[in-house]
Parts: structure tokens; C-alpha cells; sequence
């Protein structure tokens, strides 16, 4: 996909696809945040996970890049992926790889509100 593309109109395919995960948005981040309660601290990618989640929640980030956000905690969070979770080790290795590949293609859309806001949460995570 050229970035020429991410200026043209939605197709129809693209808009079932929105509303399907706009309905799915909350279970998914509901989902991811308590996973990285449980699991934060033995978890490398925590804090770009949650930086990732708060950029999903901002109002101001662009529907393209929900969408691309959602896709990558939706893996993180599926019970079924490539490699199962409970490996030690190499368990959530294929997650790391999906969300830093989600990381990448999105970095210009996570603020330094977004990286601030899951250090705090980190931090909580550790009080409790």
C-alpha cells in the first residue's frame, strides 16, 4: 500500500470492517489491559502495549490507525496465536514481533501523552 493510498475514500468493505471493530473495540482493550495487569511486569513490550492502548482510546487518533492498533492487541490478547503463550521463553515472542511491527508502521500517531500515560500505568500496576 502506497501512502498515496491513505488519502482516498473508505470502500464499502473497508467501512464493514470499522464497524465490526468498532463494536469489538472495547471488549479488545478491555481485554489488554488486564492482561498487562497480570502479566506487565514479566512482560518486555508492556509499556509500548499500553502506549498502544492509549493510543486507541484518543478521540484524535485516526480511524486507519485504531484499526491497525486493534488488529495488533486483538493477537496479543487471542487465546490461539503461532506460538502459545504459556511457553516460557517463547511464548509471547510471536505477540512481541506483532506489536512491534505495530509499533512501527503507527509510531508517528503515539504521543509522548500516550508513552506518559503507560509509564503511570505501569507504575500503578507495581503499587498493587
Amino acid at each position: 500500500m502506497a501512502f498515496d493510498d491513505l488519502n482516498r475514500p473508505f470502500t464499502k468493505s473497508e467501512m464493514e470492517a470499522m464497524r465490526r471493530a468498532t463494536g469489538e473495540q472495547n471488549a479488545i482493550l478491555s481485554e489488554t489491559l488486564a492482561l498487562l495487569r497480570r502479566l506487565a511486569r514479566k512482560l518486555p513490550f508492556a509499556e509500548d502495549a499500553l502506549a498502544l492502548y492509549y493510543c486507541a482510546r484518543d478521540p484524535l487518533t485516526e480511524v486507519r490507525v485504531k484499526l491497525t492498533i486493534l488488529a495488533g492487541l486483538a493477537y496479543l490478547v487471542m487465546p490461539v496465536d503461532m506460538v502459545p503463550d504459556v511457553l516460557p521463553v517463547f511464548g509471547f515472542g510471536d505477540d512481541a514481533a506483532v506489536l512491534a511491527a505495530v509499533v512501527a508502521s503507527v509510531r508517528s500517531a503515539i504521543t509522548d501523552l500516550h508513552r506518559g500515560k503507560a509509564r503511570d500505568t505501569l507504575a500503578d500496576f507495581d503499587k498493587t
